[in-house]
């Protein structure tokens, strides 16, 4: 058998296909060490991005921006938050700082938030008096769910006052707001003060001396009406409205 050189046309030919296939193996080498690189590349971000949230100072708590507060100060607020200074925004405990804030007795709830890249943010909504107690000689702002919160100097003309009688705790604080907060406009201007001995026992004291056993704060909608008509129909000195459906007046 003798040897018999290729036509040109099948050298090149082969030359082709050989040059094709090593292209194809280059190719894969580098689609395989680009997915490596891919890969070290997004590690190394994200260490950097872990590196600088929760360790660098770059996004460190710079400050503490307070909103909503009037009757306490933006100082106290900061100083209740206790935020501690050039710690990692993402490693501040919201709701521990939320919790102190709210330690405030004038503050009724509070929202924290982070602020990029360096504040936190403490929005506060205070507690809104509903009436005035009468705590040991001294007038103290009460909210509508009896929470005692602030002093005045003198009892505010525009607020009902409330009298503790005996041994009234915090529940009949509470209902006694409840009862505030329910009357009607011309009603509550009506109103000298509050009596409050239990939760159960409260009654409004007008400014004409009248008498009106209220009872609790439960269906105070009705008795407020109830009181209206009584009021309109007969004079009294004593009105009692505990119970709305059977209503009494005394002499």
């Amino acid at each position: 058998m003798t040897w018999r050189p290729r036509p040109l046309g099948q050298l090149e030919a082969a030359e082709r296909t050989r040059r094709r296939f090593a292209r194809r193996q280059r190719l894969r080498r580098w689609q395989v060490w680009r997915r490596v690189l891919v890969a070290v590349l997004v590690l190394v971000l994200i260490g950097t991005g872990v590196w600088l949230a929760y360790f660098s100072s770059v996004l460190a708590v710079a400050g503490v921006a307070v909103h909503g507060a009037d009757q306490v100060s933006a100082v106290q607020v900061r100083q209740a938050a206790a935020v501690p200074a050039h710690t990692p925004l993402l490693r501040v405990d919201l709701d521990s700082v939320r919790r102190r804030v709210e330690g405030l007795a004038a503050v009724r709830s509070a929202r924290v938030t982070r602020q990029w890249p360096d504040e936190i943010l403490v929005s506060v909504q205070e507690r809104a008096a509903v009436a005035v107690v009468d705590l040991g000689g001294s007038w103290r702002g009460m909210d509508s769910d009896g929470v005692v919160f602030r002093e005045y100097d003198q009892a505010p003309a525009t607020l009902p006052r409330v009298r503790v009688v005996g041994d009234a705790g915090r529940d009949a604080l509470r209902e006694a707001a409840q009862v505030v907060s329910a009357l009607p406009e011309d009603l509550a201007s009506r109103v000298d003060h509050v009596d409050v001995q239990t939760v159960d026992q409260i009654s409004l004291v007008l400014r004409d001396g009248r008498v009106v056993v209220w009872g609790s704060a439960e269906q105070s909608d009705d008795k407020a009406s109830v009181l209206a008509a009584l009021l309109k129909a007969r004079e009294a000195r004593r009105y009692d409205v505990s119970v709305p459906g059977q209503p009494v007046t005394s002499d």
